[in-house]
């Protein structure tokens, strides 16, 4: 019998018409939908691997270039991001990077084909950057991890090869970190002229600490190191945190304590979660709190600046709360205006004064800046010019310094008949 007389018979059979056989393929049917999904989803949970990236994670936007330049770099569908890239001549160059559009694109990774999706929930936004909610999912067949391992530390090394030779600064947006303006060419630290030994002794302090974890953890002493550098203004304490950033290979996270809105919790939470490898910068700590001592009159012009309290700013320094592998600086110009309680040991490790220029500093300066071809008589121009700045007996600062250096960049022989003219900049 064929299958069709089959069927003709089954249609000729009363019970099959009146429905029984109808429900019974459709049964059938349903079952063998069912079975296929199940199957699919069998199939995916054993032979298949999948990876989610939230927008919210640190490595979407490594991934997404990745996935541009090294993975899908064939992809037709594509959305631009445009960004700013700062030369060091200050002209900004506009860049525009091409990354894969929201959609389905496929790439070959190491012998294995893996597939893209990334989604975008119009209905969903990120709450911090105002934008939709986005996804990034990678899909492999077989169930090694170590494939999204490699991608996602290729992916890191390639935006770490972007910002080789540049610091990055960052600034606190609501709950959570952000590049602030763009990268900056690494500042030599020996473009940063202290009194002797200053810069060196904070320099091997950092290593020290960054290279001995272990001894900290040995003696259960917290591995936090605290800085202050105290001083006049225009002496160099920002200047130099720089350079030092660049010769540790750090960013610098600067966190502003009279910012209106920031509260215990949200500072806790700032420091917590800070970029690794960063360098977190407290400016000018004694514009947001004074001595405790001084009077409630002192006190109330800084009242209903900010609702950060003091002993909260102590927590988060060296609390039960308080993070660990952090490197802290604060600075201050008045450090007679600061409470004991903020810094004593534990919380301020170090404390160096970096003041007005000696004869040492006005030297180096000269010769930094002078670069004439007979070195002895340059010499014998900076020694004079020390000399000669330090008989007025007058504090000056190196931002004096380097401001009258700009009125004679290419002749230091009439530096010395114009001394006179550095008060007139003060």
């Amino acid at each position: 019998m064929t299958i069709v007389e089959y069927i003709q018979t089954l249609g000729d059979n009363p019970y099959f018409g009146a429905g029984f056989g109808l429900f019974g393929l459709g049964a059938g049917a349903a079952l063998l939908r069912k079975g296929t999904q199940i199957g699919t989803i069998i199939f995916k949970r054993h032979y298949m691997i999948t990876l989610e990236v939230p927008c919210r994670d640190k490595s979407y936007q490594w991934l997404l270039q990745w996935i541009t330049h090294k993975g899908a770099k064939k992809t037709q569908h594509l959305s631009v991001e445009t960004s700013f890239e700062l030369k060091d001549t200050g002209h900004v160059k506009t860049k525009y990077d091409f990354i894969p559009s929201i959609g389905t694109h496929f790439f070959r990774y190491k012998g294995n084909w893996i597939r893209v999706d990334r989604m975008r929930e119009q209905q969903t936004l990120d709450l911090h950057m105002g934008i939709p909610w986005e996804t990034v999912q990678l899909t492999a067949f077989g169930n090694d991890r170590n494939i999204y391992f490699d991608i996602l530390e290729e992916a890191r090394q390639m935006a770490l090869k972007e910002h080789e030779g540049k610091t990055i600064m960052y600034t606190a947006m609501g709950s959570e970190w952000r590049q602030f303006g763009h990268p900056r060419k690494k500042r030599p630290v020996n473009s940063v002229i202290l009194d002797d030994g200053v810069a060196d002794k904070i320099i091997n302090d950092c290593k020290e600490f960054i290279n001995n974890p272990g001894w900290y953890s040995d003696r259960g002493i917290p591995y936090r190191r605290g800085y202050l550098l105290y001083g006049p203004p225009g002496c160099g304490k920002s200047s130099f945190i720089t350079a030092l950033a660049a010769e540790l290979e750090r960013g610098i996270c600067v966190l502003n304590l009279s910012e209106r809105g920031l509260t215990d919790d949200r500072l806790n939470h700032l420091l917590a979660v800070a970029p690794q490898q960063t360098i977190i910068l407290l400016e000018d700590i004694d514009a947001a709190f004074g001595n405790r001592e001084e009077s409630k009159e002192t006190k109330s012009a800084y009242d209903g600046l900010n609702r950060v309290t003091f002993s909260g700013l102590l927590n988060c320094l060296d609390g039960v709360a308080s993070t660990e592998a952090r490197i802290l600086f604060m600075t201050t110009n008045y450090l007679e205006r600061l409470d004991p309680a903020l810094v004593r040991p534990g919380r301020v490790d170090v404390k160096e004064y970096i003041g007005w220029c000696s004869v040492s500093q006005l030297e180096k300066m000269f010769l930094r800046f002078y670069n004439c071809t007979d070195e002895t008589t340059t010499k014998q121009l900076a020694k004079e010019f020390a000399e000669s700045v330090m008989q007025h007996k007058k504090n000056v600062s190196p931002a004096q310094i380097q401001g009258f250096f700009m009125f004679y960049k290419n002749d230091p022989e009439k530096i010395l008949n114009n001394i006179p003219k550095i008060w007139q900049m003060t």
